[in-house]
């Protein structure tokens, strides 16, 4: 029997074995280095984080104050207020151009909810699920995580990095039970085009398989125009819609997302939150209902400004030695091709950090079909842009 003055650091941390499985997002680990690297005095350029560096616009900003003024400080319904998933199910139905209720709307804290609660409730021990690859990390870790297994789609820079419809058929089989997608897409800004949904339907065919469609950088887009694979018929029923309201009105930190799809789905998902979170903040919620129905002025804004630095920094990355870059059409990532410099891609990624002072992230950050590139943020000033293509041309001058 151990002794009643033995330290609980004494004592072996048994973790069940499935935190073995669980895996990160690489983004806050680079941040937390390179902020250390700046405690000790060194200057670093940060285009590691997903994150707008806009503030979020004022009337949203008033809608949260007031809310909290008037008593929005209370638990509220795990789904969500009526009012904001109301007017959610009115904005998805204006833009992906199906009807939706209500009841089919999920609002949970953060898009990353949805991804977690979706794969939960879906996937049994050793059903298949199609993700993008290269993609976005948390994907693959709650695949994972559950005991699923992930059969990676491999996104190719000579398609543009979108999905290959025939490959993707191939990878269907008997044990697929979800199909992940994702556009515009996170790492290299790659869309998928109304003639690709529509063959990835075609492929799907009326197989009983949902689809986890990952549409959170669809106001981001600066070449073509977003169509949801929700929009096509017989669909619906078979998608599970996510976005929310951290990319696009730079409320990273108010963590507030949510999910459409079908009403008996909606209800589980409820309760996997009644289970952990109890509900999304009240008085976010509210400001979430000004964000959408309020001026969207501020998400033009936003845009346009991607966009002038999106051109910016592919044309300067493209005259750096070793480096290749195609010319994202949404989000506001870049994902230049650096195999001609001769380095992997996290040997890079750490270079560039540690010596350059630029942050960024190295594509197998995104999984194994993301190596030879590196993803870059432009979410930061044009200033700070040209000041990172300054730094990394010098570096590779001395060192290529």
């Amino acid at each position: 029997m151990p002794s009643a003055t033995m330290t609980t650091t004494e004592l072996e941390l048994r973790l069940a074995t499935r935190m073995s499985r669980l895996g990160t997002e690489t983004a806050f680990e680079v941040l937390n280095r390179a902020r250390a690297l700046e405690k000790q005095g060194k200057e670093i350029v940060h285009l590691e984080i997903g994150e707008p560096d806009f503030d979020t616009p004022e009337n949203v900003i008033d809608a949260a104050v007031n809310a909290l003024h008037h008593g929005w400080t209370h638990y509220g319904p795990a789904a969500g207020l009526p009012d904001l998933r109301q007017t959610i199910a009115e904005y998805v139905s204006s833009t992906r151009h199906v009807p939706v209720s209500s009841d089919e709307v999920v609002v949970v804290p953060g898009g990353k909810p949805i991804i977690f609660f979706s794969i939960l409730a879906l996937i049994d021990e050793g059903d298949e699920v199609i993700y993008p690859n290269p993609g976005f990390p948390i994907y693959e870790s709650m695949i994972n995580y559950v005991g699923g297994r992930a059969v990676p789609i491999p996104l190719r820079e000579e398609r543009d990095f979108s999905v290959d419809v025939e490959e993707l058929a191939s990878l269907i089989s008997d044990r697929t039970k979800l199909i992940i997608l994702n556009s515009p897409h996170n790492p290299t800004g790659g869309m998928l085009t109304k003639r690709d949904i529509l063959g990835i339907a075609d492929a799907i065919g009326d197989r009983n398989i949902m689809v986890l469609s990952d549409e959170i950088y669809s106001r981001l887009i600066f070449e073509g125009e977003e169509f949801s694979i929700m929009s096509v018929p017989g669909f619906k029923e078979r998608t599970i819609l996510l976005d929310g309201f951290s990319k696009t009105y730079a409320m990273t930190g108010w963590r507030m997302g949510y999910g459409v799809m079908r009403a008996d789905l909606a209800s589980q998902v409820a309760r996997l939150m009644t289970n952990s979170n109890s509900c999304t903040a009240s008085f976010t919620q509210v400001a979430g209902i000004e964000a959408l129905r309020g001026d969207q002025g501020s998400v033009d804004k936003m845009n346009h400004e991607f966009r002038r630095r999106r051109d910016v920094f592919v044309a300067g990355l493209n005259k750096i030695k070793g480096f290749s870059c195609r010319l994202p059409k949404g989000a506001f990532y870049t994902f230049p091709n650096i195999t001609k410099t001769g380095w992997p891609s996290k040997k890079l990624a750490d270079a560039l950090l540690e010596e350059a002072g630029v942050a960024c992230l190295a594509g197998t950050a995104f999984g194994a079909y993301g190596e030879g590139y590196l993803r870059f943020s432009v979410a930061n000033s044009l200033e700070n842009l040209n000041k990172a293509l300054a730094k990394i041309e010098a570096w590779t001058a001395k060192n290529l």
